[in-house]
């Protein structure tokens, strides 16, 4: 009798839920699965997912990069989560959002509405000075245009998924440190982990060069045939902000194998558990336990918490923290069983009409969970 997993995982792919995966399962420490499946690109010409494919891992950016950043830099007493952000941000000075506290920001519940086209306006500058695009001037352009935006809601009163908080975040991650948003997670988290095979993909720096080293060693997933770009995405950041900011953003940006994603997942763990660790335990802890300020939200700091119906599945304790990404990609982290799930596709390539990942997520951890973890209570 087969895999159930390798089963779940070879029929997502025949019924084009994503036309590639890569999935990699840690279990109270040590691998028990790993799987490559179907293609990474079908067009223009079928290329086979390894274990070793770049994928665009969108929103995994919010807790892979900018909340570990601001763990960092709590840990560095750079930062602190009561800090209101125009501390950092001085343009934001007397304006609603400015107020915010990264604590808010962090947990999705600072005011701001999720989304906002930012790269339209940015666009139209682009057309009429060549060069703004991801330059600093954009950067001030979306603080400004941020700054105007009125607040969706009351403060504190719950919680709201927002892009626009990220971008802020990692700004102000970029005016503490005085580094951009990749340089500072390499030199802060990634080399010192022992991590490479996660980075940001800076727009106008091909992948033959950054600091004089290769950028990607390995090929990378692509991700739409996008209309608004009029090109197929591919070591370029899908998601069009995050595009128009650069391809370095506190909300999407970030590329990376998924060895990469379980390696600092491992960390994570690590620090919850008091092992090892590379961040204080009490603030691990504190990043990614839901705020009960707030109580309808499944939000902690940078994180999610499985909340019914939930992408991880029926069985994950509540303990477990969380995030998934547009582009395909999920990670899961369930300190109670010690169950690490990363999961990276390209589901929306050639196109992001395809949604029906949405219901294969919590089938695949289910699956993952009945056969690794009850094997193992059973047995």
């Amino acid at each position: 009798m087969g895999n159930p997993i390798t089963s779940a995982m070879q029929s997502a792919v025949e019924d084009r839920i994503f036309p590639g995966a890569v999935l990699l399962v840690q279990f109270r420490g040590q691998p028990v699965y790993s799987g490559a499946f179907g293609c990474a690109a079908v067009i223009p010409q079928p290329v086979p997912a390894t274990l070793d494919t770049v994928y665009d891992l969108a929103s995994l950016t919010k807790p892979l990069a900018t909340a570990t950043g601001i763990v960092s830099l709590i840990q560095d007493r750079m930062v602190d989560l009561n800090d209101a952000l125009e501390t950092y941000v001085e343009e934001l000075h007397g304006t609603d959002i400015g107020a915010a506290t990264v604590h808010r920001l962090l947990h999705h519940s600072s005011g701001l509405p999720g989304w906002r086209p930012l790269y339209e306006d940015i666009a139209i500058q682009e057309r009429q000075r060549p060069g703004f695009l991801g330059s600093e001037a954009a950067k001030k352009f979306a603080i400004a245009y941020i700054a105007r935006e009125p607040l969706a809601y009351q403060p504190g009163s719950k919680s709201v998924y927002s892009d626009l908080g990220f971008i802020l975040l990692g700004l102000l991650i970029e005016r503490a440190t005085g580094l951009s948003l990749a340089r500072f997670c390499k030199k802060r988290i990634y080399q010192p982990l022992g991590i490479h095979g996660l980075l940001f993909v800076p727009r106008a720096v091909d992948q033959s060069g950054l600091d004089g080293e290769p950028l990607v060693r390995a090929p990378i997933a692509p991700t739409e045939n996008d209309p608004w770009r009029g090109r197929l995405l591919c070591g370029e950041v899908h998601d069009e902000n995050a595009y128009a900011l650069g391809g370095i953003a506190g909300h999407a940006g970030l590329f990376g194998t998924a060895a990469a994603v379980m390696a600092l997942a491992g960390a994570w763990m690590h620090g919850y558990v008091g092992r090892d660790s590379f961040w204080p335990c009490d603030l691990i802890r504190r990043f990614v336990a839901r705020d009960s300020n707030t109580p309808e939200s499944s939000w902690g700091l940078g994180w999610d918490t499985p909340s019914p119906p939930s992408s991880s599945g029926e069985h994950l304790s509540p303990r477990s923290f969380g995030h998934l990404g547009f582009t395909g990609t999920s990670l899961w982290i369930d300190p109670e069983s010690e169950l690490t799930v990363v999961l990276l596709s390209n589901r929306v390539h050639p196109t992001r009409q395809n949604t029906s990942i949405q219901q294969f997520r919590p089938l695949i951890h289910n699956i993952i969970y009945e056969t690794i973890v009850g094997s193992a209570e059973s047995g």
